[in-house]
């Protein structure tokens, strides 16, 4: 196990931030299409919010949550470990979103810790748009053996590799990818921003934001599988696996892994050259548009 220990409180656990609002506009949506470099023209349009857009209202909630747990001096060693999202309808322009996060489980692992945070996004009347599993990962701390509940599984089912892709897709990071996504998606953290900041955190230099990379697995997702459409995505969770710098390519291929209900789930994994960057992805597809 890591050091040093660091004691985690377990008070936080189960206890709701505030809640946020949001209200969408067809602008903030188009934005954060063309920041994630997506061709889906109902997106751009600004007519239908994209998968990921869903972090957007919930990001100022999130950080908050974990840091109810974790020490808040651990800040500059939180890095993004899983995302879970979990569909009931698309976000669309007009609506006004009420989030919320708790923290609701942590561990100690090998090379540092987790924080698990749930989150639930609503309309102001009350429905639910999305839930969201977000699992922040403290480098090189030790929280010991934890408490608490995990976040949903999505592990990848290695006897796949055995079978051929379903589908494969290959994606460019844009030089100023980071810098147009930022301000997109409201994400500030000057590892995707700046260059001393980021090697002094331990990096090879900026990195691209995790949830821009899973943006990318997400339109891949829908073009390929999916006619596009996004009202049929139940389901996208990934693990962050390793950095994507900007200007690398990534290739992402997804293998169907199980059907049933109206539904089908693909298994995925995207890799920079040789090397896997984002690992047990899941993909839940409804069979036809609800």
């Amino acid at each position: 196990m890591t050091t040093p220990t660091v004691e985690f409180d377990t008070s936080g656990l189960g206890v709701w931030t505030e809640e946020q609002r949001f209200d969408v506009t067809a602008e903030r949506i188009a934005e954060y299409a063309a920041a994630t470099n997506d061709p889906i023209a109902r997106h751009l349009a600004g007519e239908v919010a994209p998968p990921v857009f869903a972090v957007v209202p919930a990001f100022t909630s999130m950080a908050p949550a974990a840091l109810a747990v974790a020490p808040v001096e651990l800040l500059m060693k939180l890095v993004h470990g899983e995302q879970d999202f979990h569909f009931h309808r698309p976000i669309r322009p007009g609506d006004a979103l009420v989030t919320r996060a708790k923290p609701i489980g942590f561990e100690g692992r090998e090379n540092g810790s987790t924080v698990v945070v749930y989150v639930e996004t609503r309309t102001d009347d009350g429905e639910l748009v999305n839930e969201q599993w977000m699992t922040a990962f403290f480098r090189k701390v030790d929280a010991g053996p934890g408490e608490g509940e995990r976040s949903p599984g999505h592990r990848f089912d290695e006897r796949l590799r055995e079978t051929e892709p379903a589908a494969r897709v290959r994606q460019h990071i844009d030089k100023d990818q980071t810098f147009r996504y930022s301000p997109a998606s409201g994400d500030p953290m000057p590892i995707h921003l700046d260059d001393e900041i980021a090697r002094m955190s331990g990096l090879p230099g900026i990195i691209n934001h995790g949830l821009c990379t899973m943006a990318f697995t997400s339109w891949a997702v829908l073009t390929e599988l999916a006619d596009g459409d996004v009202e049929r995505l139940r389901r996208l969770a990934v693990r962050f696996a390793k950095p994507v710098l900007p200007e690398q390519d990534i290739e992402t291929r997804f293998w169907k892994s199980g059907s049933g209900s109206g539904d089908t789930t693909y298994a995925y994994e995207t890799t920079v050259g040789d090397e896997l960057v984002i690992k047990d992805g899941l993909a839940v597809v409804a069979d036809r548009r609800p």
